[in-house]
This record gives structure tokens, C-alpha cells and sequence, in this order.
């Protein structure tokens, strides 16, 4: 009884203490709480990371952030996770993470083919594809597939099941479910049903189905990156002092942090990547304590959402421990304090599933009783900046070397080299193609390279770089950035579009003549000549992208439809209609006179000069519908009143006699026209004081009253 109560109050102590980090803002010098974990490989696979323009061979529980490069050669396939979503990549892929942090995964797919299973889409979380023919927004969980041809410039989205936009400059397309949609740049989207499935997609489904079958239960929460495995390997029980306790497959002898190898992955610094396939988990999130003699794993309190770290262990050095370089494992409510020097919101985020009292910024790491010390391995400085297996390089150090040694904290104090970042096997560059990719979120900047950094990190004693530190490389050395494919914000290009749309003379008549949708034609004139001759928003707009769901032909941002319209409403008589916006028109008119061309239609008393660049051949057989006689004039349908009405040019080829007519109040009899000279005599008798008509005497006036009578 009396340990319940005391877990019940421990858990009231985190709870409470939650807000405490939760409203505050986040540093700019504090990491990313979430990576991508490259959890599967088949075949050639090759990594570039963000710092270098060197390729290795990828490994597996290498953890993924911006700027990261994976390409999967002829044969191969890869897979990784972020957050419990599964990406999954074809051969012949050239992948990129243009953006990874808490708010995004922006993805560049250069060309390839990846599908993307997304188990869950928070409120404040956006996932994105950048392909060369436009931006791939995901809103909603789901199953999408996307390809992106290295040759034929085209890409194609398929949505499984969920819903997509894809945004180019100056349009957008929402994809729903069961519909695949082919992006060409010369002829404009494609919409159809859902394609058949290949064998990339069987893959997909049978990695979707092993996924689906594992008997999952409520021990990790899903967005702790690798804790599916922990699912399929092992076994789950419970303890009454640290609740859920996960025991790996290991044999007797194994020690936490010692089947793998170190590397240096900024912003974080020295980071673990375990050999095994369910070592992922394990070593970048909970703590570790033996239970009768066996290793077991804690996840914490699974109330709060995992927060990332590169390692959660502590090192030790010193006097009488030579060169080596040791570590061990953290044991139950005891802190990892990060080395660069963190936010206190950080610093509890990362710590507050394990440790009660979360305010433990300033924490002193030697005067801590920590349970694993004595389980401590220890490592060459070279075997540990060279990235080598710890297994084949492991000291034995005796109990008195480790009690002896000095807890050094989080960080080892080692300056890092440049095999501490590629940690795989050098290889030659694949045959990337250097292709722009459109981005709707605009990216980061360019990542500085390791060289550049270098020095500072020999001066920072193996800390890695801050914000403020990587800005300034960046402005005193432009040419220390990394070559990588080159992103273009859509945005970029629109807002240069809009004062020349702004600054046609017709722009604010020509919507009211075009707006009459025909869906029964038929066009398709693509996506050429993007910004010439193109109305844009109003000034006040936030974005010229508008959203109707599910139906191409519907949505007012559409290419294709708006040339249909063009062409239709040139064709046929013009109905009455409202004001739209259009952000993407091909083929506007240039009117060199200033004749106005919303009479031409409805009421065509001249001709209307021939447009430019139309070339539907229609055209001929409406004009002649169109000009009709003149002296339907002055009969119009009542629709057109209205239109008449507005503030236009003098009216046209009006009779001669009833000119004089037009000063005196409107009549009823102009609906009817009147004989030449005859004009007067319909003048009522009401009117008898009113004065004559110029240029006539009031008595003959009189006189044809008299005679009325």
C-alpha cells in the first residue's frame, strides 16, 4: 500500500510539473526532438550525410535529419521511420530530407519511387514532397505513393487511401482517396482511378502486413521512433517499482551501448548506432537496470510524447584512464544532461519520463550515485573517433580503472574526425542527377560542411556547433556550404508574377465576360508559358492557391480549366455572372483598342477583333451567331439591361431620329421603334406643360394636342 501511494504521489509531482516546459518557447539552439530512423536495407544503398559531399554505404539505426541524402541503387530497397510512419524506397531513388524537425518532414524526391504509410498527422505537423514538378502536401493519415521520373519530367501521386494537394506556381490539385493524378509540366495534371499495383507495392504491402501483425500493446507510445520492434523481438513484463520492463534477445555477458559503434551527427554530437535490428529504441529513449541478473529496459511513463537523444549514457575519463575513451548506461531517474549547453525546456522534456524532479538543469554529474558505473566499457580515442565496431575494440578496464576514472557528463570531450561522420564504408557518388525540386514551405539554408566546422569543433572540445556558430561560417565562408540538389520555394516565383498581372488594362472587366464554365468542352493546353499574361489576386490576398475538394474541372486555380473557359466564352454568347479570381490564365487577350469587348458579345454592334493565340477552330461558327443586327440594340433580354447600366462607352450605331429623345425623361415607347419624324407625336398628354422639343414651335405642339382630342 504504502508503495503505491508513493507512486501515485510521484506521478501527481510529474504531472504537475508538465506546464512548467510545455508553454515556454523553444530555443533555437535546442535539437529536434524527432529524427528518421533507417531501420531496413536491401541491396546498394548509399548515404550521404548532411555535412559532407561524400557517399558511404548506409547502415542501419542511423539516425536521419536535414540535409541527409539516401539514394537506392538498381536491385535495392530501403525503409525508414519518423514518428511510427513508415517511408519506403524503390530502386533507382534519390531521397532527401530537406527539412526534419518538430513541425515538418519536408522530403526532395529527385527521382524514384517512394510510398509513404502515415499512421498519424498532429494539428501542427506537415509532411511534404518536393518533386521537380511541383509540392506534395499529405493532410491526412493514409497510404500514398509517389513517383518521379528522372527522364520523362513527370511525376505521379497515387493516393491509396487519405488526401493529398499537390501545389505548382500559381495552382493546387486536391487528390483524394483511390485517384492517381499525372504531373506533366508541357500538358497539365491527369486525374484518373487509382492505378494497379507493381512489385514495389507488393513489397510495400507485405512490410505493411508484418507491421499489422505484430501484437502490439500499450508499452511504448507509437510516436517513440523504433519501438515497433521492441514487439517483435524480446519480451514485455511488468515490475512494481519501475512498471513496464522490456528484456532483449541477448546473450549472457552482453552490456547495454556495447554492439555498435560511435559517429558524430549534428546538432547532436556523439551519437550511438547499435548493430542490432531492434537497437534503436533501447539506446534513444528510457534507461537501463539489471533485474536478477539480467538486463532489462525501461521506457518511463508513457504519458508524455518521447523526446530523441543521441545517447543516453555518461562517459568517463580522467587522469589513470589513459587515452581510452568509457561510457555506461543510465539507470532509473537519473538525468542526461545535454553538453552544449540547452534550454531548461529541453533539458525536461528529454528527462521528464524518468526523473521526478524535472528541474535538473543544474544538475552536478559527479555527485550523482549512478547504478551502472561499475558495468562501464571503454574504447582507443582512435577506435572511438574512427567509427569502429566497439565489439572488436572493447578495453577490459579492472573495477579499480572505472571507480577511479572521472564521470566527464554527457560528452567525451573528443574532437570529432571526419570517418566520425561517415561511419560506413567510402564509395563512389552515384549518378545523381543535380534536378530542382519545388518546395511550397520554403527550405532551410544550406548546410556548412565538416571541414568548415572543424576548427571550432577542436575549439569547442568536441561540443557540437550552435546556431549563432554555423550562421557565421556560413556568411564568412559562402563557398563551406554543402553541393546538394537545389530547392525553389513556389511562393518565390508567384509574388513576381503579380504586378505585371496587376497592370493590364482589361484585367478588371475581362473576369465578368469569362466565368461562365462549360464543362461539356473539351481542352487541354497544359501548363506552358507559367507567368506570362497571368491575372493574379487581389492585393489584400494571403495566397493565390484555392481549395474546392476532389473535382479538377471545378477548382478556379486550375490551368486547364481556365484556357477551357477562355476559349468557350469567346464562343458563346456571355451570361450573367459573378466576379472570380483566376490565378492562372494562358491565354488573355491583348486588346490594342480600347473598344469595349463585354459589348461585343452580348450585344455585338462591331466586330470584335479576332484574339490573339486562339486557334480552336469553334471560333469561326459562333462569330456569325454573334453579330446580330443593329437594332437589337434597343431591345436587349432583361439580363442585359444590367450590363448596359454599367459605365461604359457611348452606345453605338444609334437610329438619327430618336437622338432628341434622350434628354427628356425615359418613355415606354422606346421599346418599340419609332417612324422617322415620328417621335413627337407620342409624346403623352400629361406631359402638355412640359416645354417642346428643340427646334420646335410650342404652337404646332398644341395644335396636334387639339387634334388628339
Amino acid at each position: 500500500m504504502n508503495r503505491l501511494l508513493l507512486a501515485a504521489a510521484l506521478s501527481a509531482m510529474v504531472l504537475a510539473a508538465q506546464p512548467q516546459f510545455q508553454g515556454q518557447a523553444q530555443d533555437p539552439d535546442d535539437p529536434p526532438s524527432r529524427v528518421a530512423r533507417l531501420n531496413w536495407l536491401s541491396g546498394d544503398v548509399a548515404f550521404q550525410p548532411a555535412t559532407l559531399d561524400s557517399w558511404t554505404n548506409a547502415s542501419i539505426n542511423y539516425p536521419l535529419t536535414t540535409g541527409d541524402h539516401i539514394f537506392v541503387n538498381p536491385g535495392g530497397r530501403a525503409e525508414m521511420h519518423v514518428d511510427g510512419s513508415a517511408i519506403r524506397l524503390n530502386s533507382n531513388t534519390n531521397f532527401g530530407f530537406v527539412n526534419l524537425d518538430d513541425s515538418i518532414v519536408q522530403i526532395s524526391l529527385n527521382e524514384g519511387s517512394i510510398d509513404i504509410r502515415l499512421r498519424q498527422l498532429d494539428q501542427n505537423d506537415t509532411w511534404e514532397v518536393d518533386t521537380p514538378n511541383g509540392a506534395i502536401t499529405l493532410q491526412r493519415a493514409g497510404d500514398y505513393r509517389i513517383d518521379a521520373d528522372g527522364n520523362g519530367n513527370f511525376t505521379v501521386v497515387t493516393v491509396r487511401n487519405g488526401q493529398a494537394e499537390m501545389y505548382d506556381d500559381g495552382s493546387s490539385l486536391l487528390i483524394t482517396s483511390h485517384r492517381t493524378v499525372v504531373f506533366r509540366e508541357e500538358n497539365g495534371p491527369q486525374i484518373g482511378p487509382e492505378r494497379g499495383r507493381d512489385d514495389f507495392d507488393g513489397f510495400v504491402l507485405a512490410r505493411n502486413s508484418a507491421e499489422d501483425a505484430l501484437p502490439r500493446r500499450d508499452y511504448v507510445p507509437d510516436t517513440m521512433i523504433g519501438g515497433e520492434d521492441l514487439y517483435a523481438y524480446g519480451r514485455w513484463d511488468s515490475d512494481p517499482e519501475y512498471g513496464s520492463i522490456w528484456y532483449p534477445p541477448v546473450d549472457v555477458g552482453w552490456t547495454p551501448y556495447s554492439t555498435g559503434r560511435w559517429a558524430f551527427v549534428e546538432p547532436w554530437g556523439w551519437t550511438w548506432v547499435d548493430d542490432a535490428p531492434w537497437g534503436f529504441a533501447p539506446f534513444h529513449y528510457g534507461r537501463w537496470v539489471t533485474i536478477r541478473g539480467r538486463w532489462v529496459w525501461i521506457p518511463g511513463v508513457r504519458t508524455y510524447r518521447p523526446v530523441y537523444a543521441p545517447a543516453l549514457v555518461a562517459f568517463i575519463g580522467g587522469g589513470g584512464f589513459g587515452i581510452s575513451v568509457g561510457w555506461f548506461p543510465l539507470g532509473p531517474r537519473e538525468p542526461w544532461i545535454p553538453a552544449w549547453g540547452a534550454s531548461r525546456r529541453y533539458v525536461n522534456r528529454v528527462n521528464v519520463m524518468h526523473v521526478t524532479n524535472i528541474n535538473v538543469v543544474n544538475v552536478n554529474v559527479t555527485n550523482i550515485n549512478y547504478v551502472n558505473r561499475d558495468r562501464a566499457v571503454a574504447v582507443s580515442r582512435g577506435d572511438f573517433t574512427g567509427a569502429r565496431p566497439v565489439r572488436q575494440s572493447a578495453i577490459q578496464m579492472s573495477s579499480a580503472q572505472i571507480r577511479g576514472a572521472q564521470v566527464l557528463g554527457t560528452a567525451p570531450q573528443v574532437v570529432p574526425a571526419r570517418n566520425s561522420v561517415a561511419i560506413g564504408s567510402q564509395r563512389s557518388a552515384p549518378p545523381v542527377p543535380q534536378r530542382m525540386v519545388v518546395a511550397r514551405t520554403p527550405p532551410p539554408p544550406p548546410t556548412v560542411n565538416f571541414q568548415a566546422r572543424q576548427q571550432i569543433l577542436s575549439q569547442n572540445n568536441g561540443i557540437p556547433l550552435r546556431r549563432g556558430q554555423v550562421e557565421q561560417l556560413r556568411a564568412q565562408q559562402p563557398a563551406a556550404v554543402v553541393n546538394q540538389a537545389p530547392v525553389r520555394p513556389i511562393g518565390s516565383m508567384r509574388q513576381a508574377q503579380r504586378p505585371q498581372v496587376q497592370q493590364q488594362p482589361q484585367v478588371q472587366q475581362q473576369p465578368q465576360v469569362q466565368q461562365q464554365p462549360q464543362p461539356g468542352r473539351e481542352a487541354n493546353p497544359g501548363l506552358g508559358n507559367r507567368g506570362q499574361n497571368q491575372p493574379g489576386p487581389p492585393a489584400n490576398s494571403q495566397a493565390p492557391i484555392n481549395r474546392i475538394p476532389d473535382r479538377m474541372n471545378s477548382r478556379p486555380g486550375n490551368p486547364v480549366q481556365q484556357q477551357q473557359q477562355q476559349q468557350q466564352q469567346q464562343q458563346q454568347p456571355v451570361q450573367e455572372s459573378q466576379p472570380q479570381r483566376f490565378p492562372r490564365q494562358q491565354n488573355i487577350p491583348q486588346q490594342p483598342q480600347p473598344a469595349p469587348p463585354i459589348q461585343a458579345r452580348p450585344l455585338p454592334q462591331t466586330p470584335q477583333p479576332a484574339p490573339q493565340q486562339q486557334p480552336a477552330p469553334p471560333q469561326p461558327r459562333q462569330r456569325p451567331e454573334i453579330q446580330q443586327p443593329p437594332p437589337q440594340q434597343q431591345a436587349p433580354p432583361p439580363q442585359m439591361r444590367q450590363r448596359q447600366e454599367q459605365p461604359q462607352p457611348a452606345p453605338q450605331q444609334q437610329p438619327a431620329a430618336p437622338a432628341p429623345r434622350v434628354q427628356p425623361q425615359p418613355q415606354p415607347q422606346a421599346e418599340r421603334p419609332a417612324p422617322r419624324q415620328a417621335a413627337p407625336a407620342q409624346q403623352a398628354p400629361a406631359r402638355e406643360a412640359r416645354p417642346a422639343p428643340r427646334g420646335r414651335p410650342a404652337e404646332s405642339q398644341d395644335k396636334k394636342d387639339d387634334e388628339k382630342k
